[in-house]
């Protein structure tokens, strides 16, 4: 008899996957524009640090095999500054940096962007008040 486990822990992320089309066009991206610490790179994939949380940004396992949607958000102490240094860099956003939501102690703000595989990436930033 197989022993059950008390739990399973899912506190804490240690890798987010994206699937990417080009993997040095996605290096340039993440190291060049949005300035992301590169760690490795091994075939068809390539990774990053992320404050402990690794990024890989790897090629589909089928060919026909397209991203999933899903959105990678990053928290930043100033969203206006990170804001204006990625756009500067080429980020494409989708709109300036907005308000989402009023917390207890922060106002919640969010701007949008993608990469070159059209995968969405958000900023978030806790102001406060």
């Amino acid at each position: 008899m197989k022993p059950t486990p008390a739990a399973v822990d899912f506190s804490r992320i240690v890798q987010v996957a994206l699937v990417v089309s080009d993997v040095k066009r996605s290096i340039a991206f993440y190291r060049d524009v949005l300035g992301m610490k590169f760690l490795f790179e091994v075939p068809n994939m390539a990774f990053f640090d992320c404050g402990g949380i690794r990024l890989l940004l790897g090629l589909a396992g089928k060919p026909d095999q397209k991203s999933t949607g899903s959105v990678v958000y990053f928290k930043v102490d100033d969203i206006q500054a990170a804001y204006a240094l990625l756009r500067e860099r080429g980020a494409p956003f989708t709109g300036e940096p907005h308000f989402l939501a009023p917390m207890a102690d922060h106002d919640l703000w969010l701007a949008l962007f993608q990469d070159p595989d059209g995968n969405h990436i958000g900023l978030m930033s806790e102001v406060r008040k």
